[in-house]
């Protein structure tokens, strides 16, 4: 496993990570969520993505509890929470959203179930214009500055508002957000590449980018149909992606993609999702690649990408780029 630093700050992490998003808590049984917790570190993997909303807390539940049987030592990995949807159903008001009695209680109520006395990396999960930017900067920079955070960042957020947070942090004398956390796949690709370039070097953000396979799409699965326990067969609006409409930050033409993107990787010797997760890591402005699975051979594969990145020459690149053509502005 090779590691990365976030960004500019000094936290290395590892170049692949574990998401729990979906499957912990909802999708997979806790004993496979224990066994699949352990693969990825014991295969070096040292950042475990979680947020409030994941199975409404129950995600963080699960993890808290593998985490707190493991007997690794907390300086061996990085855990993330994020604060915005909320977690639970029908919410009542200051449940959600991003105002200083939201931030402070999710954070406090990630620390419980994840059985942790600080989170490494604390998120806020989606922008919220109805709160000022200086409460939230001022609220994750006090959260920082009284141990319950290491690093703060923002996801999905554009990056208009992110150079905000930055401005406003450093007209208050405020800790500004440290990462970002995006999606980024081969049919995903503008806000990483384009949107936020000038992040990278003006204020060296680091991104932490989740659904590499595109919910699953870019790992070939689909091809002949939806298999009855495929996330496609249980998530709406990934039904919705087949269906050739836009969904959750994919764009509805993703699917007619799919079959001209394997066709290039299987030129360049690699299985679609492997070649996939190969294409994200061989962009220098990734930190990390989140991973998701539900069960350990398929985690097990996708971990084979890291050694894979070499074999992305520019002639398959070029060839990349000309497959997902008409799908980026």
């Amino acid at each position: 496993m090779n590691y990365r630093k976030l960004g500019s700050s000094g936290l290395l992490v590892s170049e692949l990570s574990f998401g729990s998003w979906i499957t912990f808590g909802a999708q997979i049984e806790n004993d496979t969520s224990k066994q699949l917790l352990h693969h990825a570190y014991d295969a070096g993997i040292n950042f475990f993505d979680n947020a409030e909303t994941y199975a409404n807390g129950r995600s963080e539940e699960v993890m808290g509890r593998i985490l707190a049987d493991s007997g690794w030592t907390r300086d061996t990995y990085i855990v993330s929470s994020k604060a915005y949807f909320g977690a639970v159903d029908n919410p009542r008001p200051n449940q959600t959203g991003l105002s200083r009695k939201h931030l402070v209680e999710a954070c406090h109520a990630a620390l419980r179930p994840l059985r942790l006395d600080y989170l490494d990396l604390y998120y806020c999960h989606r922008p919220d214009a109805s709160v000022p930017i200086f409460e939230i900067v001022r609220t994750m920079s006090d959260l920082v500055a009284q141990g319950k955070v290491l690093y703060w960042g923002t996801s999905e957020w554009p990056a208009d508002l992110i150079i905000a947070a930055h401005e406003c942090a450093e007209r208050h004398h405020l800790i500004p957000p440290v990462m970002e956390q995006p999606q980024y796949s081969l049919v995903v690709r503008d806000r990483v590449e384009r949107e936020y370039a000038p992040l990278y070097s003006r204020y060296g953000m680091g991104t932490t980018t989740w659904s590499p396979l595109a919910a699953g799409l870019l790992s070939g699965k689909y091809t002949d149909g939806i298999p009855v326990d495929s996330r496609l067969a249980q998530t709406a609006w990934l039904r919705a992606l087949m269906e050739g409409k836009s969904a959750n930050g994919i764009p509805g033409t993703a699917p007619k993609a799919v079959a001209p993107i394997a066709r290039v990787a299987a030129a360049a010797g690699l299985p679609p999702a492997r070649f996939a997760l190969a294409w994200c890591l061989r962009n220098p402005n990734v930190s990390t690649v989140i991973l998701g699975a539900s069960r350990v051979e398929q985690l097990t594969e996708n971990l084979l990408a890291a050694g894979d990145v070499a074999k992305l020459t520019p002639d398959v690149l070029a060839a990349v780029d000309q497959a997902t053509a008409g799908l980026h502005a």
